[in-house]
């Protein structure tokens, strides 16, 4: 059985975890998110794939309004996303990032890059942060790096740090943006593992990645994204077994033509 068949099933009628209308982006005279619309249930992962520039992962960014739009609205169980101010903080604060780069403090040890936000945003007594988040680095498979500052880690072992960071608030639903692109190969595998291991326990993400075979295993939705727009949207079996559009057909051909994940 598949990681992505052992989970509950939403239940029908359920207010979605996150939910997007009719979202409309530009950058100056680039039209880059063309009337956009999602909704995802608790408990589901949903991937988004396409080609470089297509709008990935500006469409992940704009979800926590990262990035401004300029029209539509967000809605975070069932909640509208405002614009700016403590509202937006505290809805937030209850979706998880992890990014591409890392975006560790530096200057910080792993511990308390992990604590920082308990502590600072859910006003967590220090100690109680502290012993969640060995936990946490212990479930990823870092807790022995906790005393080091991230320089001292490897590029694998730093994401993870991120996605305990990220569970060290107990958010509703986590956004991936493209989480191994910046990863030696070796080092992708780790990374996937907890990702995989999340999704099996009913974690609620929504992920974009270069990673086919990933998304055939994991994802309960596949969309495919090109020149701003979701041109399709299936099972990832019927996706990547059959796809509806020219553009996705070429899409998943040059992937396989080139014999990589990307």
């Amino acid at each position: 059985m598949s990681e992505k068949n052992q989970k509950e099933t939403p239940q029908p009628g359920a207010v979605p975890v996150i939910e997007l209308k009719h979202i409309e982006k530009h950058f100056g005279e680039l039209h880059v998110l063309k009337d956009i619309s999602l909704s995802v249930k608790k408990g589901e992962v949903v991937v988004i794939i396409g080609p470089s520039g297509s709008g990935k992962s500006t469409f992940c960014r704009t979800i926590n309004r990262l990035e401004t739009i300029d029209s539509g609205e967000i809605f975070i169980d069932g909640v509208a996303m405002p614009q700016e101010g403590k509202e937006l903080a505290k809805l937030r604060s209850q979706v998880g990032m992890v990014f591409q780069s890392f975006n560790l403090f530096a200057h910080k040890n792993i511990l308390d890059n992990v604590t920082i936000g308990p502590v600072d945003v859910l006003h967590k007594p220090k100690k109680e942060a502290q012993k969640e988040a060995m936990e946490l680095l212990k479930r990823v498979g870092v807790d022995n790096q906790a005393a080091k500052v991230p320089a001292q880690l490897s590029g694998g072992q730093q994401q993870r740090v991120a996605i305990a960071r990220a569970l060290a608030m107990h958010p509703k639903a986590i956004l991936f943006d493209e989480p191994t692109s910046a990863l030696d190969p070796e080092m992708i595998g780790e990374v996937l593992s907890v990702m995989t291991e999340l999704a099996a326990e009913g974690m609620t993400m929504v992920i974009v990645t270069h990673e086919m075979n990933f998304a055939r295993r994991v994802a309960d939705r596949v969309l495919f994204m090109d020149n701003g727009s979701i041109v399709e949207e299936n099972t990832p079996e019927e996706f990547f077994a059959s796809p509806k559009t020219q553009r996705a057909r070429d899409f998943l051909e040059t992937v396989r033509k080139h014999g990589t994940n990307e």
